[in-house]
């Protein structure tokens, strides 16, 4: 009887935790760093690195239609390209190249969750990220 409760258990635990991983983020952050800082919230998201390879993913939110989220960055040397995502389509919003800085506004990326995808094309070196919802 209590081998049965246990199983039962153990099975509601797995089922749980199925569900809960369904319902995340649709895209994944992977990646290989070295002196990485990070930060996200509801409003902002950063990142800074001596190395990086792979995908970061930050989540912010838009409060209404008319929000726009404001970015800046920096490189060294590699290649990133920058996504987002509102509406279940991932939509690029810009490349940085070695050597580059930049700085500028996506206005109206919509209305509740932005993700915002960051993805190297090999190993990067130096950068830094900034995003902000205005």
């Amino acid at each position: 009887m209590k081998q049965i409760r246990k199983m039962i258990l153990m099975a509601l635990v797995l089922a749980a935790a199925v569900l809960f991983t369904a319902c995340g983020s649709p895209y994944s952050t992977h990646f290989s760093a070295t002196v990485l800082v990070h930060s996200n919230d509801s409003d902002s998201a950063s990142m800074s690195f001596s190395t990086f390879k792979g995908t970061m993913v930050f989540k912010v939110k838009s409060t209404d239609g008319d929000s726009a989220i404001r970015y800046s960055g920096s490189l060294k040397s590699g290649s990133i390209t920058v996504y987002y995502d509102n509406a279940g389509t991932k939509e690029e919003w810009f490349t940085l190249q070695a050597g580059e800085t930049v700085e500028g506004t996506l206005g109206s990326p919509g209305e509740g969750k932005v993700y915002i995808i960051v993805e190297t094309d090999g190993k990067c070196e130096e950068g830094k990220l900034e995003f902000e919802v205005e």
